[in-house]
């Protein structure tokens, strides 16, 4: 794990606001407050379901509406069951940087006929969701408990690498530098439309590896309809 790189002059960092507070979510948070940063909260259930994460994360971190965190996170992270994602407010996200972890699993979010026959990806469904923000697609491979157990300073060798996807340059820098003071390198696969190299059942999916292995997981990829 990387130290706490909280500001020495002691001052809050930027928000991240949290529409979702899952698995995945709540390590985030994690990383996130150990590293100086508010984070606020939210579900689908109303943030008085959230109390006792919010009192473990301590006082950067506060339960909120989807809508709080939407419109006062710096930068909002999107880790919800896909099929919910028509409930994400739109216009409170515009101009923002959006993180994207939601993943497909038909038996939960249903049949979703562009992705079955692949003519899209789930990132680029965010993305047409939310068309005035910056959706950069990570942490959908990772298990969550490893979010906080993985990370280790930069120059590590074989640093975990997570790979990360978007169509925005300047988010997709802003991703790799949160990465690096979470404790991973980032390997880009590309924009959103790539994103399904490191989908469910693929090499880099839930797999361990660094920078150089990551990227030939990326490279050995296969489409559902060419995996037989």
């Amino acid at each position: 794990m990387t130290e706490n790189t909280t500001p020495q002059n002691g001052a809050q960092r930027s928000t991240i606001g949290f529409i979702g507070s899952g698995n995945i979510g709540s390590q985030l948070a994690r990383l996130a407050v150990a590293r100086g940063y508010r984070v606020i909260m939210s579900n689908s259930r109303g943030p008085e379901t959230l109390q006792g994460l919010v009192g473990e994360l301590g006082d950067a971190a506060r339960a909120g509406t989807v809508e709080d965190a939407a419109r006062e996170g710096d930068v909002v992270v999107v880790t919800i069951p896909l099929k919910d994602i028509g409930s994400v407010p739109v216009e409170p996200l515009a101009g923002k940087l959006v993180i994207d972890t939601c993943n497909y699993y038909p038996q939960r979010d249903g049949q979703i006929a562009e992705l079955d026959d692949e003519s899209t990806t789930t990132s680029e469904l965010v993305q047409r969701h939310l068309p005035g923000a910056s959706v950069v697609k990570v942490f959908n491979n990772i298990l969550a408990a490893q979010l906080t157990t993985d990370g280790s300073p930069a120059g590590t060798p074989h640093r975990r690498a997570l790979p990360i996807a978007g169509d925005d340059s300047d988010a997709k820098q802003a991703v790799v530098e949160l990465l690096d003071e979470f404790g991973f390198d980032a390997v880009d696969a590309g924009p959103l439309a790539e994103g399904w190299r490191f989908q469910r059942d693929t090499p880099g999916y839930g797999t361990v590896h660094d920078a150089d292995g990551m990227r030939e997981a990326l490279a050995q990829a296969k489409r559902y309809a060419e995996m037989g």
